[in-house]
């Protein structure tokens, strides 16, 4: 049976976008990201514009996603979040293809690519409509 923290990071697989929780001067804060799984290991895209790659870089962060809005009729729902130091990435080529397209721009600004790594420490899992278990 695998550990919360696996079945966290297999479900993250399962789809493309989620958001990354760190502190910004002490208070709670939100970053959108693109991600995917790689190696166990969870990385992330973010508009370099922003700046909140370098809020994120070199802490812990919490790093969540569902499929509220994608399941199918009859699918279970679930949401996960997995917890672990955040590090800057350099992406391999194979791993930039499995990102995909960049979009063009973002607030209007030309998009820039910053890439980040969460190293997975400890993973919840939460299902809803009746599953008690994996899909």
């Amino acid at each position: 049976m695998p550990s919360d923290e696996q079945l966290a990071v297999g479900l993250l697989g399962r789809t493309a976008y989620g958001r990354a929780a760190t502190t910004l001067r002490a208070l709670p804060f939100l970053a959108h990201a693109r991600h995917i799984v790689a190696d166990g290991r969870v990385l992330l895209r973010m508009p370099r514009s922003w700046g909140y790659h370098r809020v994120c870089a070199g802490s812990v962060v919490a790093y969540g996603a569902d499929n509220l809005t994608s399941a199918r009729p009859g699918e279970s729902l679930w949401t996960v979040q997995v917890v672990g130091r955040c590090e800057t990435h350099e992406p391999s080529t194979a791993e930039l293809e499995r990102f995909g397209p960049t979009p063009d721009r973002v607030d209007g600004e030309p998009f820039e690519p910053a890439y980040l790594r969460v190293d997975p420490q400890f993973g919840t899992v939460h299902f809803t409509d009746g599953s008690a278990g994996p899909l």
